[in-house]
Protein backbone atom coordinates (compact mmCIF):
# COMPACT_ATOMS: atom_id res chain seq x y z
CA UNK A 1 0.00 0.00 0.00
CA UNK A 2 1.36 3.77 -1.06
CA UNK A 3 0.44 6.55 0.41
CA UNK A 4 0.11 7.76 -2.72
CA UNK A 5 -3.66 5.78 -3.35
CA UNK A 6 -6.27 4.48 -1.50
CA UNK A 7 -7.71 0.62 -0.83
CA UNK A 8 -10.65 -0.31 1.05
CA UNK A 9 -9.92 -3.21 3.88
CA UNK A 10 -11.83 -4.89 6.36
CA UNK A 11 -11.02 -3.06 9.50
CA UNK A 12 -10.52 -5.44 12.84
CA UNK A 13 -11.51 -2.93 16.16
CA UNK A 14 -9.28 -4.47 19.21
CA UNK A 15 -8.16 -3.46 22.85
CA UNK A 16 -4.52 -3.40 21.55
CA UNK A 17 -2.41 -1.16 19.54
CA UNK A 18 -0.34 -2.86 16.50
CA UNK A 19 2.88 -1.24 15.23
CA UNK A 20 4.54 -1.76 12.49
CA UNK A 21 6.64 -4.90 12.70
CA UNK A 22 4.63 -6.34 16.16
CA UNK A 23 3.64 -9.88 16.28
CA UNK A 24 -0.15 -10.14 17.32
CA UNK A 25 -1.57 -13.63 18.15
CA UNK A 26 -5.21 -13.35 17.64
CA UNK A 27 -7.81 -16.22 18.60
CA UNK A 28 -10.98 -15.59 16.03
CA UNK A 29 -14.21 -16.73 17.05
CA UNK A 30 -16.85 -14.41 15.83
CA UNK A 31 -18.55 -15.30 12.31
CA UNK A 32 -18.25 -12.04 11.05
CA UNK A 33 -14.20 -12.47 11.32
CA UNK A 34 -13.35 -15.96 11.18
CA UNK A 35 -15.33 -15.31 7.16
CA UNK A 36 -13.10 -11.99 6.87
CA UNK A 37 -9.61 -13.74 8.23
CA UNK A 38 -10.19 -16.26 5.44
CA UNK A 39 -10.61 -14.06 2.69
CA UNK A 40 -7.81 -12.30 3.66
CA UNK A 41 -5.77 -15.71 3.20
CA UNK A 42 -7.50 -16.91 0.19
CA UNK A 43 -6.93 -13.15 -1.07
CA UNK A 44 -3.14 -12.79 0.68
CA UNK A 45 -4.28 -9.10 1.30
CA UNK A 46 -4.03 -7.67 5.19
CA UNK A 47 -6.92 -6.50 7.24
CA UNK A 48 -6.59 -3.21 9.46
CA UNK A 49 -6.20 -3.52 13.06
CA UNK A 50 -7.28 -0.64 15.45
CA UNK A 51 -7.67 0.37 18.67
CA UNK A 52 -11.31 0.55 19.88
CA UNK A 53 -12.73 3.97 20.91
CA UNK A 54 -15.95 3.14 21.86
CA UNK A 55 -17.39 -0.35 22.42
CA UNK A 56 -16.26 -3.81 23.00
CA UNK A 57 -14.61 -6.30 21.09
CA UNK A 58 -17.51 -8.72 20.73
CA UNK A 59 -20.98 -7.84 20.00
CA UNK A 60 -22.11 -4.03 17.77
CA UNK A 61 -19.59 -2.49 15.73
CA UNK A 62 -17.18 -1.29 17.91
CA UNK A 63 -16.11 2.53 16.96
CA UNK A 64 -12.59 1.87 16.21
CA UNK A 65 -9.84 4.67 16.46
CA UNK A 66 -8.82 6.87 13.10
CA UNK A 67 -5.02 5.92 12.50
CA UNK A 68 -4.18 2.16 12.81
CA UNK A 69 -2.09 -0.22 11.30
CA UNK A 70 -2.40 -3.21 8.60
CA UNK A 71 -2.28 -6.55 9.69
CA UNK A 72 -0.39 -9.89 7.40
CA UNK A 73 -1.55 -13.13 8.44
CA UNK A 74 1.58 -15.24 8.82
CA UNK A 75 -0.09 -18.51 10.68
CA UNK A 76 -2.49 -19.98 11.56
CA UNK A 77 -4.23 -22.96 12.85
CA UNK A 78 -7.88 -24.55 13.87
CA UNK A 79 -7.48 -26.25 17.00
CA UNK A 80 -11.34 -26.30 17.71
CA UNK A 81 -14.10 -26.15 15.25
CA UNK A 82 -15.02 -22.58 14.66
CA UNK A 83 -12.34 -21.28 16.24
CA UNK A 84 -9.02 -19.48 14.04
CA UNK A 85 -5.85 -19.28 15.42
CA UNK A 86 -3.92 -16.69 13.65
CA UNK A 87 -0.35 -15.06 13.93
CA UNK A 88 -0.06 -11.56 12.15
CA UNK A 89 2.90 -9.03 11.70
CA UNK A 90 2.18 -5.51 11.56
CA UNK A 91 2.71 -4.01 8.32
CA UNK A 92 1.93 -0.22 7.86
CA UNK A 93 0.42 2.36 9.58
CA UNK A 94 -2.71 3.98 7.98
CA UNK A 95 -5.53 6.49 8.46
CA UNK A 96 -8.89 6.28 8.03
CA UNK A 97 -10.81 8.05 5.43
CA UNK A 98 -14.36 6.65 5.52
CA UNK A 99 -16.02 3.99 6.40
CA UNK A 100 -19.36 1.49 6.67
CA UNK A 101 -20.97 -1.11 8.54
CA UNK A 102 -21.77 -4.14 7.03
CA UNK A 103 -24.87 -6.29 7.93
CA UNK A 104 -22.78 -8.49 9.27
CA UNK A 105 -21.48 -5.73 11.48
CA UNK A 106 -17.78 -6.22 9.78
CA UNK A 107 -16.15 -2.55 9.67
CA UNK A 108 -14.76 -2.05 5.80
CA UNK A 109 -12.93 1.33 5.04
CA UNK A 110 -11.25 3.15 2.91
CA UNK A 111 -7.89 4.08 3.95
CA UNK A 112 -4.84 5.73 2.66
CA UNK A 113 -1.49 4.34 3.79
CA UNK A 114 1.13 6.89 6.22
CA UNK A 115 4.53 7.04 5.06
CA UNK A 116 7.21 4.88 6.73
CA UNK A 117 9.42 6.99 9.02
CA UNK A 118 12.91 7.35 7.41
CA UNK A 119 15.64 5.00 9.06
CA UNK A 120 17.32 7.22 11.82
CA UNK A 121 20.23 6.53 14.32
CA UNK A 122 19.34 6.67 17.88
CA UNK A 123 20.66 9.88 19.44
CA UNK A 124 22.74 9.92 22.41
CA UNK A 125 19.83 10.68 24.88
CA UNK A 126 17.80 7.94 24.01
CA UNK A 127 20.50 5.51 23.91
CA UNK A 128 18.62 4.35 27.66
CA UNK A 129 16.12 2.77 25.17
CA UNK A 130 18.10 0.83 23.65
CA UNK A 131 19.98 -0.57 26.44
CA UNK A 132 16.33 -1.35 28.23
CA UNK A 133 14.81 -2.86 25.28
CA UNK A 134 18.04 -5.05 25.13
CA UNK A 135 17.52 -6.29 28.42
CA UNK A 136 13.51 -6.61 27.98
CA UNK A 137 13.88 -8.99 24.94
CA UNK A 138 16.82 -11.32 26.83
CA UNK A 139 14.02 -12.49 29.04
CA UNK A 140 10.76 -12.24 26.31
CA UNK A 141 10.58 -15.74 23.87
CA UNK A 142 11.83 -15.09 20.80
CA UNK A 143 8.50 -15.19 19.12
CA UNK A 144 7.29 -12.54 21.06
CA UNK A 145 9.94 -10.02 18.93
CA UNK A 146 11.73 -11.85 16.32
CA UNK A 147 14.70 -11.74 14.52
CA UNK A 148 16.31 -9.16 13.02
CA UNK A 149 16.91 -6.77 15.66
CA UNK A 150 17.24 -2.99 14.44
CA UNK A 151 18.88 -1.50 17.54
CA UNK A 152 20.41 1.34 15.65
CA UNK A 153 16.97 2.40 14.01
CA UNK A 154 14.99 4.87 15.97
CA UNK A 155 11.21 3.87 14.58
CA UNK A 156 12.08 0.07 15.43
CA UNK A 157 13.78 0.58 19.00
CA UNK A 158 10.29 3.55 19.50
CA UNK A 159 7.79 0.85 18.07
CA UNK A 160 8.89 -1.76 19.78
CA UNK A 161 8.88 0.00 23.10
CA UNK A 162 5.75 1.54 22.35
CA UNK A 163 4.37 -1.90 22.41
CA UNK A 164 6.56 -4.03 25.36
CA UNK A 165 5.39 -1.00 27.64
CA UNK A 166 3.14 -1.19 30.27
CA UNK A 167 1.34 2.22 29.51
CA UNK A 168 -1.91 2.66 28.89
CA UNK A 169 -3.11 2.11 25.21
CA UNK A 170 -4.78 5.34 24.53
CA UNK A 171 -0.56 6.59 25.07
CA UNK A 172 0.32 3.20 22.65
CA UNK A 173 -2.73 5.87 20.27
CA UNK A 174 -0.75 8.28 20.43
CA UNK A 175 2.75 6.97 20.06
CA UNK A 176 1.19 5.58 16.90
CA UNK A 177 0.12 8.59 15.26
CA UNK A 178 3.44 10.26 15.95
CA UNK A 179 5.13 10.69 12.24
CA UNK A 180 8.49 11.50 13.74
CA UNK A 181 10.45 8.65 15.35
CA UNK A 182 12.95 10.71 17.14
CA UNK A 183 9.72 12.57 18.98
CA UNK A 184 8.44 9.49 20.20
CA UNK A 185 11.93 7.95 20.98
CA UNK A 186 11.82 11.12 22.96
CA UNK A 187 8.83 10.95 24.86
CA UNK A 188 9.64 7.06 25.87
CA UNK A 189 13.16 8.33 27.12
CA UNK A 190 11.54 10.44 29.55
CA UNK A 191 8.61 8.09 30.69
CA UNK A 192 11.55 5.97 31.66
CA UNK A 193 13.14 8.74 33.36
CA UNK A 194 10.12 9.86 35.16
CA UNK A 195 9.58 6.08 36.21
CA UNK A 196 13.16 4.95 37.05
CA UNK A 197 13.52 2.50 34.03
CA UNK A 198 15.97 4.36 32.57
CA UNK A 199 19.17 1.83 32.70
CA UNK A 200 22.33 3.39 31.92
CA UNK A 201 24.12 1.47 30.24
CA UNK A 202 27.85 1.02 31.42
Amino acid sequence: MSSSFTREIPIFPLNTVLFPGGVLPLRVFEARYVDMTRDCMKREQPFGVALIREGAEVGAAAVPETVGCTARITDWDMQQLGVLNITTVGQERYRMLTNQVGANGLITAEVEAIAAEPSQPVPGPSQVCVTLLRAILAQIEARHVPPPHHFNDAAWVGYRLSELLPIQRAAKQKLLELEDSLSRLEIITKYLEQNGLAIKKE
